[in-house]
């Protein structure tokens, strides 16, 4: 089976943010378990949408979905690794587009690992994909959008 392999243009990176592997998160092989990073990711996602201005609020009919996630990792990270998630937005059709993440621990410059989150607006009252808002699409103008 072939390898899948995640590189990804410099200038999709709008956003990074910091987080510590916590004891908890280590597996048996005593290094940051593919769980705990996947929780790691969503977290690095939802802090990057917060932050741009996008986070669902309380009562919104409308907002995203994960629609599927992939990620290669590169080397093991360890209990209190500070990591870096850079995180960026690229690949926007109609309905949606790919969020993706770098992830690195700065304290050496090692590459950890690589991700790509594939994502649709879903109306939650009708329980269907709707088109991007172009309240999405305007916040990033570098982005382009297909269809």
């Amino acid at each position: 089976m072939a390898r899948i392999q995640l590189q990804f243009p410099e200038d999709q990176y709008f956003y990074s943010t910091q987080l510590t592997v916590r004891v908890t998160d280590i597996n048996g092989a005593n290094h940051l378990g593919n769980d705990s990073m996947i929780s790691m990711i969503s977290e690095a996602r939802a802090r990057f949408l917060f932050d741009a201005g996008l986070e669902a609020t309380k009562g919104a009919h409308t907002s995203i979905i994960v629609t599927d996630l992939a990620t290669t990792y590169r080397a093991e990270a360890y209990a209190r690794d500070q990591l870096c998630f850079e995180v960026g937005i690229m690949d926007f059709n109609k309905y949606g587009g790919d969020i993706i993440f770098r992830i690195t621990r700065p304290a050496d410059g090692a590459l950890i690992a690589m991700a790509k989150s594939g994502f649709v607006f879903f109306d939650y009252e009708e329980k269907k994909v709707v088109p991007m808002p172009r309240a999405f699409s305007d916040k990033f103008p570098t982005v382009d959008t297909i269809g």
